[in-house]
């Protein structure tokens, strides 16, 4: 299976310094600082970057699942919000929301948000989050 490299750099002390995380493949090269990840300020943070993760890998599992049981989606998006909550001294990922909408022909409600279910629940990334609640909201779209 794939072993992918991604690089994160931090110069200085946390509330002034900055830093760069970056893709081996050179996808993706973006800057983080405290502003961006405990604030609004510009850039991106690990938490927007496991959401991400989550939504894609959903996506995959969802769209995956569903071809399983004989129903190839025409289109799956999912948004994903981390939620990042003080722990002790520290901050821990509270929660992730899945929020996700497909287009499946022939299939009903129920049987899709089982299928949703099932596969929220064996992602990797989720497997990989097993200490976070995670949320799901999946409708059909017509």
């Amino acid at each position: 299976m794939s072993k992918k490299e991604v690089k994160a750099v931090w110069k200085g002390n946390l509330k002034e310094g900055k830093g760069r995380i970056e893709l081996a493949n050179g996808a993706f090269n973006q800057e983080y600082t405290f502003a961006s990840r405990f604030e609004e300020g510009d850039g991106t943070n690990p938490e927007e970057l496991l959401a991400a993760a989550h939504a894609g890998c959903f996506s995959m599992a969802l769209s995956a699942a569903l071809s399983k049981e004989g129903f190839v989606p025409d289109r799956v998006e999912t948004v994903a919000h981390a939620e990042l909550n003080p722990d002790g001294d520290g901050f821990k990922i509270g929660s992730v929301d899945l929020h996700t909408r497909a287009q499946v022909p022939d299939i009903g409600d129920a049987l899709f948000l089982k299928i949703a279910e099932n596969a929220k629940n064996n992602c990797p990334v989720s497997k990989a989050l097993a200490n976070v609640e995670i949320k799901l909201t999946a409708e059909l779209n017509p």
